[in-house]
């Protein structure tokens, strides 16, 4: 009965024969150059690239290791080789300066310019100050600029003097000296020639005292009009030295900026930016001749305790070229590893002063998002998500297509030291977000903005179908992998069992897995293990050594649990026959490694209705998956053996030893045969282990982790001393799930070690019991000898023994009632 559900040995594991890979080693084949499936991804990578509108930006998702950011790498590069154009074309990505803003210094001005012109202006600014300053200095220490300067001054000093010589010539003739000091102008009575004290004057009669004032005021008078006069004259004067020299700076500048604006006449904000730097430089011709030269000294305290920093004189004629595109080919690619806030959207430095910080638009520092402006932009979401203020900051900067320089403090609302407000850019970048998928489902879900901004997903699966292309490819891949990383070359076992190991990743024997990184690590470390060896090619024995060292590296904690069974200490019985009791298998996970562990469960039933209780979760110590199998259970029971009877029953569950929480709905079906066995009074065998899932109609359900559940039981049992009647019962759903070591597969062989499938759970009570499960007669009975004809019978006892109990407490509550007056 048993040998009907035993599996033979070619069922526990696919082979790669040898014979798929027609090739003595990878030096021989041609490496891949394109990648292994992951068409559906692929074609979402191209449909996002070849959109050009808003909000279609690709989110790549999928696990860790399946070459997400690798084929990112290589579109963009396709695409990148693609659109390489003639160096004169003009759809290459623009070079961005900031300049000086004339009407508002706080605000400066963005320009925009071609490919590479950036720098050639900045230059161009240089040597337009340059000139300027050399040309100015030439032309204004000149002897015709300075004597058609002193003839300008002398013309107008001779209008003073004559001016002046003819109110001292009046105040004379009315008998006054006209005289000048720092305390201004004296008109003094003169008596013979002299001028008179002041006892003399005050001897005067007061008809002449009289006469002499009124006389004053009248030259008075004339004295203040020659004062306008004069003063008006040096205005004159000022006006026509400051128009002297415009005119020269008109002259020095009309040349070197028409020469400018013809160069850059395709560029009208440059143009404008030109004629304001026309008029700044005619309004400040002094620092281009050298007038700061003639300042006073500054003290000796002024020096010790400056109140600014010293300013750059021709600081609004400097370039700052924000965004440098001369040594691009074709659209920027950029991949931001650390998406700070400033590294991504650019900053606004700041040089510290005296306790604070002063800065200016030269500091302006271009960011990621600016860097790649008409290109791509590829982004990790955990790094992202990392920065505080990165997400929205970034999803404002898709949404309004420009980029706005600002204080990270400012997004948080808090008010940061009032500093340069630079003019937006607009940014057309194509972003690529890299990332999990429970990222995207979270943002999808939470985020109202996310499927706006990106509209496009790129799903990488983690598995391919295992056909003869994809085997073939997988060999193309290590030769391709081996010649870029200087590894010694693969025979064809070497690599057949590199496929096998791709195909146990996955645990599936029709799928291939795609997660390269962990082939990659296999390849190295069976190169390793090759060269130890002293071997020229990476061979299948080389290939296992590293699997096998791998996992010695890793499994401290998986000896250490098995040293506690075989030493007793952890109760597990590979040997004999027991009621209620059952081996369960439970996979531990530790971090990059996991193994499968046996444990004991028990059942024990009883007469009542509290129907199956579940210690673990009476405890807290259980998932919800697991007390969903759990109750699942009364469904079985209910449908199978209450149909004409009520259900009375008491069990209860419990995984012995167990202090730790557990969850997955694996072990329903061990608990069920557990409670079955406990019914009926037939025990079960305890070399056989048990996994798999149950449904309310006693199908056994396909289990995760079924490699290494046997393989821990049977490592259990190699341990113990193995008997040749151990083995273990899995669902039959998971056959192709089965990658089991070769220790195992040879065990079985051997007849030391079985594996049993079964589709329900009279299938494996059955192994388990040697016992037939029974089905019902037409009369619907079931075989009194049969396991389910036992568990029915011992729950109708269960039912007619707790209606008997009831009975005498119903009789007397009656009495009673008939006692009553």
């Amino acid at each position: 009965m048993v040998s009907l559900f035993e599996l033979p040995a070619d069922k526990l594991r696919w082979r790669c024969e040898t014979s798929l890979l027609p090739f003595d080693c990878t030096a021989d084949l041609t490496p891949l150059e394109d990648f292994v499936g992951q068409e559906r991804a692929m074609r979402a990578i191209e449909f996002g690239l070849g959109v050009n509108k808003p909000g279609f930006n690709i989110f790549v998702t999928g696990l860790t290791g399946t070459g997400k950011t690798t084929i990112i790498k290589a579109f963009l590069k396709k695409i990148t080789d693609q659109k390489r154009l003639p160096e004169e074309d003009a759809r290459f990505p623009e070079d961005w300066c900031y300049v000086y803003n004339f009407n508002d210094p706080d605000r400066p001005q963005a320009l925009n310019v071609r490919r590479g012109s950036g720098k050639i202006l900045k230059r161009d600014m240089e040597t337009l100050v340059q000139t300027i300053q050399r040309e100015a200095k030439k032309t204004f220490e000149s002897e015709d600029f300075a004597r058609q300067r002193q003839v300008t001054v002398e013309q107008m000093q001779k209008k003073q003097q004559e001016l002046m010589e003819e109110l001292v010539e009046e105040a004379r003739m009315t008998g006054f000296m006209l005289r000048f000091s720092p305390a201004g102008m004296a008109l003094i009575p003169v008596k013979e020639g002299k001028p008179m004290k002041e006892p003399d004057y005050l001897s005067l009669p007061s008809e002449e005292r009289k006469r002499l004032e009124e006389k004053r005021g009248e030259i008075e008078k004339k004295a203040e009009e020659a004062l306008r006069e004069g003063r008006k004259l040096e205005r004159e004067i000022a006006a026509r030295l400051e128009s002297l020299e415009q005119q020269v700076g008109e002259y020095l500048v009309r040349i070197p900026l028409s020469e400018l604006r013809e160069k850059y006449e395709a560029y009208p904000k440059v143009l404008k930016y030109l004629d304001a730097v026309r008029d700044h430089v005619l309004k400040h011709l002094h620092q281009f001749i050298g007038a700061a030269e003639g300042a006073p000294a500054a003290g000796p305290l002024a020096l010790l305790q400056p109140s600014e920093p010293p300013a750059d004189p021709f600081l609004p004629y400097r370039v700052n070229v924000f965004v440098d595109n001369s040594d691009t080919q074709g659209p920027p690619i950029l991949i931001e590893t650390n998406p700070t806030y400033h590294n991504l959207f650019g900053v606004v430095e700041k040089r510290p002063f005296m306790g604070g910080f002063v800065t200016d638009f030269t500091q302006i520092k271009a960011g990621s998002v600016s860097r790649a402006n008409g290109g791509y932009l590829v982004l990790h979401d955990r790094d992202v998500m990392a920065n505080p203020g990165v997400w929205e900051a970034l999803k404002r900067v898709i949404k309004n297509r420009e980029l706005r320089l600002e204080e990270p403090a400012t997004f948080f609302g808090w008010l940061p030291p009032q500093g340069l407000r630079p003019e937006p850019i607009p940014t057309d970048t194509k972003m690529i977000m890299i990332g999990d998928p429970m990222f995207y489902h979270a943002l999808s879900m939470w985020d109202p903005d996310f499927r706006e901004t990106f509209k496009v997903k790129a799903d990488f699966d983690f598995e391919i179908d295992r056909t003869k292309e994809s085997v073939v490819a997988y060999a193309c891949f290590i030769s391709a992998y081996c010649q870029r990383e200087g590894l010694r070359h693969f025979d064809s076992k070497g690599v057949a069992g590199v496929i096998e190991h791709g195909a146990r990743l996955v645990e599936d024997q029709g799928k291939l897995s795609t997660r390269f990184s962990d082939i990659a690590d296999l390849l190295i470390e069976s190169s390793y293990w090759a060269e130890k060896a002293g071997s020229d090619l990476v061979g299948g024995e080389h290939v296992e050594r590293a699997l096998e060292e791998k996992i010695f590296r890793l499994n401290l904690v998986e000896k250490r649990i098995q040293e506690l069974i075989a030493e007793g200490t952890l109760f597990v019985n590979v040997e004999g026959s027991v009621i209620g009791q059952v081996n369960g298998l439970a996979v531990y996970q530790m971090g990059d490694f996991s193994f499968g562990k046996p444990s004991r469960i028990t059942a024990k039933t009883f007469m009542g209705r509290s129907g199956i209780v579940n210690i673990e979760r009476e405890a807290k110590l259980s998932g919800k998956t697991h007390d969903k199998g759990v109750l699942i259970l009364s469904g079985y029971f209910g449908g199978k053996y209450a149909q004409e009877n009520p259900l009375s029953l008491s069990t209860s569950l419990c995984f012995e030893q167990s202090y730790e929480g557990i969850d997955g709905d694996s072990a329903s079906s061990t608990e069920l045969y557990a409670i079955l066995s406990s019914l009926s009074g037939i025990p079960l065998k305890q070399g056989i282990a048990v996994t798999g899932s149950v449904n309310q109609n006693g199908e056994v359900q396909p289990i995760g982790g079924i490699n290494w559940k046997i393989e821990g039981f049977f490592d259990v049992c190699r341990l113990k001393g193995l008997t040749g009647q151990q083995g273990v019962l899995v669902p039959r759903a998971n056959l192709r799930n089965l990658m089991l070591r070769y220790d195992v597969v040879e065990a079985v062989q051997q007849g030391k070690f079985h594996i049993y499938a079964v589709s329900t759970i009279d299938e494996g009570i059955e192994v388990l019991t040697d016992v037939p499960a029974g089905q019902r007669d037409q009369a619907g009975q079931y075989l009194s000898s049969s396991v389910n004809g036992l568990v029915e019978r011992r729950l109708k006892e269960y039912s007619k023994q707790l209606k008997n109990f009831a009975a005498p407490s119903t009789k007397e509550q009656g009495d009673e009632s008939e006692e009553l007056p």
